[in-house]
């Protein structure tokens, strides 16, 4: 008989108790044997304890001193697991029937695959993708994410066009599985990201030891979507134009990485007008704030990538050309019109 691995679904919530009343149900009612469900908390001010405590006094509850947000959240209380596989699930999640073992059946088929996500649908419109995942994460020559089934803000219509199990660039955090040999190896998410494209930094070093990351279609998630920062936050624009050029100094050779973040630069302040002439002053001050951030931190995220050994690097998932360039100036909405280049 073949061993079923432990494995543990952990959901990491700060004042979410609406959201753990809500989709938290779902979760337990998995079919999964010996599932271990945890809720990690980030110093919650709600009743979000309270509740937990009352209505599942069986799920392990793990209490950070304070929010270190999603990265460094994460870390602490993975560190006091010890299951085979980690789930990292949103508390905006809806999780469907079964929605475990075919993840888990297609990474024990083989070794190298370090992490994969389900198919992630929108729980307001259930025939549609959802923006953070869709059907695997891909990653374009400049440093830009994108998604089957969602470029930039437009977000497809799900009918089976992405239904080919697959190799991506990068997993959603909304739902990321992980095998936690190599969520050891690499050392975890980078606490430095707080929130917003730790888990494409976290894919991207694992890419960089030769590991597959995986998009499993038959299983599927309904995601709520800015649970915690809403889209016009001007600290999540902050925390997006931050990240991603510190993903790119950290993961790129130094001479890729001048020659990208010096393009991306120029891009980053096509956007920065774009948000003063749409009237939003905060979300330009914030694009100029990340910029001043990565100049400060240079040197730091300069001994953060040496440290980074790319023995190997995966390819799969990355496109060769700019979706910058075919989104606004070919107008080609939908990753199926792309070029075969990925």
């Amino acid at each position: 008989m073949t061993k079923v691995p432990k494995v543990a679904a952990v959901i990491l919530n700060w004042n979410g108790k609406n959201f753990l009343e809500k989709f938290l149900p779902s979760v337990v009612a998995s079919t999964f044997p010996g599932l271990e469900i945890v809720v990690g908390d980030n110093a919650s001010t709600d009743s979000s304890i309270e509740f937990l405590k009352k209505k599942y006094p069986t799920i392990r509850i793990i209490q950070n001193d304070k929010n270190y947000g999603f990265a460094g959240g994460y870390n602490r209380i993975l560190e006091q697991l010890d299951t085979e596989y980690f789930i990292l699930l949103n508390s905006d999640v809806e999780v469907s029937p079964g929605w475990i073992e075919p993840v888990i059946h297609l990474m024990e088929s083989e070794m190298y695959i370090a992490a994969a996500q389900p198919k992630i649908l929108s729980y307001s419109q259930k025939d549609h993708f959802e923006y953070a995942g869709a059907a695997g994460g891909y990653l374009d020559s400049l440093g830009y994410p994108f998604c089957r089934g969602r470029i930039f803000d437009t977000v497809e219509q799900d009918h089976g066009q992405y239904d080919d199990q697959s190799e991506i660039f990068w997993a959603s955090g909304a739902a990321l599985f992980i095998k936690r040999k190599y969520w050891i190896e690499i050392g975890g998410l980078d606490p430095d990201f707080f929130a917003h494209m730790e888990e494409i930094d976290l894919c991207w070093r694992l890419k960089n030891k030769g590991y597959m990351i995986v998009f499993c279609p038959k299983s599927k998630v309904y995601h709520v979507g800015g649970g915690t920062l809403k889209a016009e936050s001007t600290f999540k624009t902050y925390l997006n134009f931050r990240n991603n050029l510190v993903l790119l100094q950290k993961n790129l050779s130094f001479g890729k990485a001048f020659l990208v973040i010096f393009i991306r630069f120029w891009l980053d302040l096509l956007s920065l007008i774009k948000y003063l002439i749409d009237g939003k002053p905060g979300n330009a001050m914030a694009i100029s704030k990340a910029h001043f951030y990565f100049i400060g931190h240079l040197f730091k995220n300069t001994i953060k990538a040496r440290k980074i050994n790319v023995s190997k690097f995966n390819a799969s998932g990355l496109y060769k050309g700019s979706i910058v360039w075919q989104y606004f100036i070919r107008k080609k909405k939908i990753f199926s019109s792309l070029k075969k280049t990925i």
